[in-house]
């Protein structure tokens, strides 16, 4: 497969209008002046790499820093030239915009990155804190069949045995294929291809931290993508989510259970006028006796999704609470980040609580 980027705009058009520009236009053209065999044999797939910061663009004070640096220091473009070996793959150019810690991500910013009307081959280097959430929200609203592929590293490249020079270019490896086509927007970290709607962070420091619910869809093995499963649930162009209609998300906030929680913590998020709550309870989304006459409260001005803290699981409707009589959502086995993405996703949609759990069943 040829893989088409357009050649972006100056650096200093807005983000949403310069992603853009590089993914609506036609396939690599030939060379008229060149036979077209000779040049069909010269072409490499042309890739935008977008720079948004993170610890892969980090520097610590010595080579034996881990865990103790500095994120979202280093351009994308050097990032890119310190991986030459990526250039036997594809034909890449870097796009800065953003240079942040993946931390202060917010929806604002999610739908500058989303605002996009096709997408040809892009990689976007990312912060690992976040990057789970932005993967998924592009999974969610990019209309697009074409490779995606979201990659980070836990170790800045100032470090011995960094992870991200060769994130950097697995993730090309896998952009660049055939095979990664209609399969949504991906993770690929540790030589391994997740989907982003499974995929997690479980560990602060580890380079195995990205872990998915039911498995990665594939490995990179010697500059070769293998993909063992396909995505089951909606994602990119089969979704309901209009990105183009989206100035802006519905507030949604995450309040999270434990032992002795204030019901007036509660009282205080729901009061910040969010237009649902994601519960991040215990075990199945347990609700403790003593929170349940606030979160029924919190129900008469927003709606109550209740999800698990515990990393994984289904949440079952009508399980341990009596969400029919309470007007309550389960958020199936999305975490409650995701949770959050998604509820806020169809916020746009609906305001119904039974069409609300629909779609949160549905993807």
């Amino acid at each position: 497969m040829t893989v088409a980027i357009v050649r972006s705009t100056t650096a200093g058009l807005a983000a949403a209008a310069l992603i853009g520009l590089w993914l609506s236009g036609p396939a690599i053209a030939q060379d008229a002046a060149a036979p077209a065999a000779q040049t069909q044999a010269a072409v490499k797939p042309r890739i935008v790499i977008i720079g948004t910061g993170g610890t892969i663009a980090g520097a610590g004070a010595s080579s034996v820093n881990t865990g103790d640096y500095d994120s979202a220091k280093v351009a994308v473009d050097k990032i890119i030239a310190a991986v030459p070996e990526i250039k036997q793959v594809a034909d890449v150019k870097g796009e800065q915009i953003f240079q942040i810690g993946s931390e202060s991500f917010n929806d604002e910013r999610m739908l500058k990155l989303a605002k996009q009307p096709d997408v040809d081959a892009v990689m976007i280097t990312h912060g690992t804190d976040t990057i789970e959430e932005t993967a998924y929200f592009l999974n969610l609203t990019l209309k697009t069949e074409k490779p995606v592929v979201v990659i980070g590293a836990m170790r800045p490249g100032t470090a011995l045995s960094a992870d991200g020079p060769l994130n950097l270019y697995n993730a090309a490896v896998v952009a660049a294929s055939p095979e990664a086509k209609g399969k949504g927007v991906l993770v690929v970290m540790n030589d391994e291809i997740h989907s982003a709607r499974d995929v997690t962070k479980s560990n602060a420091l580890k380079v195995e931290t990205f872990k998915s619910l039911y498995g990665p869809l594939g490995v990179v093995v010697e500059s070769k993508p293998y993909f063992y499963r396909l995505p089951a649930r909606p994602h990119t162009v089969a979704t309901e989510f209009d990105i183009d209609r989206i100035d802006s998300l519905p507030k949604v906030d995450v309040f999270y259970a434990h032992v002795s929680m204030d019901p007036k913590a509660l009282g205080a998020l729901a009061g910040l006028g969010g237009k649902a709550l994601i519960y991040a309870g215990t075990g199945n989304g347990s609700v403790a006796d003593y929170m349940e006459a606030p979160l029924a409260e919190v129900r008469k001005s927003a709606l109550v999704v209740r999800a698990t803290r515990t990393g994984a699981g289904m949440v079952v409707r009508n399980g341990e609470e009596k969400d029919d009589e309470q007007d309550w959502v389960s958020a199936a086995d999305q975490s409650p980040q995701k949770a959050r993405l998604l509820t806020s996703l169809a916020l746009t949609k609906t305001s119904d609580a039974k069409a609300l759990q629909e779609i949160l069943w549905k993807y």
